[in-house]
């Protein structure tokens, strides 16, 4: 009795290890790769429509006004610290 548990908790043990099949799957993200700010890996994101029929230069624009909130923000949480 005590062989056949130990032969089933090899057997359990190397099933552990041994690679899961990966299946192909199709996303709605793939359908808005080709948006303006789509980048990998969620693709498109835009919750609050702000993008909605914007240009690039408008793109260009709110990207650089992220990047200078979060940096000040981010100062802002040093300046806390400290």
């Amino acid at each position: 009795m005590m062989k056949l548990g130990v032969i089933a908790s090899l057997i359990a043990g190397a099933a552990a290890f041994a690679p899961a099949q990966v299946s192909q799957s199709s996303t709605a993200l793939k359908a808005w790769s080709d948006k303006l700010g789509a980048q990998a890996p969620l693709g498109y994101f835009d919750p609050l429509g702000l993008l909605k029929n914007a240009s690039e230069e408008r793109f260009e624009e709110l990207r650089f006004l992220e990047l200078k909130h979060g940096r000040v923000a981010q100062l802002a949480l040093l300046g806390n610290i400290v």
